[in-house]
């Protein structure tokens, strides 16, 4: 299997861990949607029977490169992606962008035993919704942090 493969199906296994384990439910997006930059959307109600949920569309990106530093992430993305998250549309679901930090080494991504299952390494989120950040041509070098 490829690597991007890999880490793309490991970014859905993380995040699918962590919505569920939330009570959210979790689905991979169609791709008509990833094609507008929508990777996962996860959805929770509030009990059953009630019409009102929470959903929200994420954009998700796995990587093993060394980004993190004292102030957060400098991430590149590419411009493309980057409109996708600023989206202005008020009546449009919030597109969050997750990228998800893994170890160099594929066998060093999950441990798991009897008593535990421990996926590696962590996920960072961030919300564009209206930046007006002014960004190169091609790639925009983002700045996340854990906040």
């Amino acid at each position: 299997m490829f690597i991007t493969t890999q880490k793309e199906e490991y970014s859905y296994a993380y995040i699918s861990a962590v919505a569920l384990t939330a009570g959210y439910s979790f689905q991979i997006a169609p791709r008509p949607l990833d094609l507008v930059g929508v990777d996962v959307t996860i959805t929770g109600l509030v009990s059953p029977g009630e019409r009102r949920r929470t959903r929200l569309d994420l954009q998700l990106k796995c990587t093993s490169q060394d980004l993190l530093d004292d102030d957060g992430i400098r991430f590149p993305l590419e411009i493309k992606n980057y409109n996708e998250l600023r989206n202005t549309n008020p009546s449009d679901d919030p597109l969050l962008l997750i990228i998800i930090l893994v170890p160099e080494k594929v066998e060093d991504w999950l441990q798991q035993s009897e008593t535990e299952l421990c996926l590696k390494r962590c996920a960072y989120w961030v919300s564009e919704a209206g930046s007006t950040r002014k960004q190169q041509p091609n790639y925009c070098n983002c700045l996340y942090t854990s906040n």
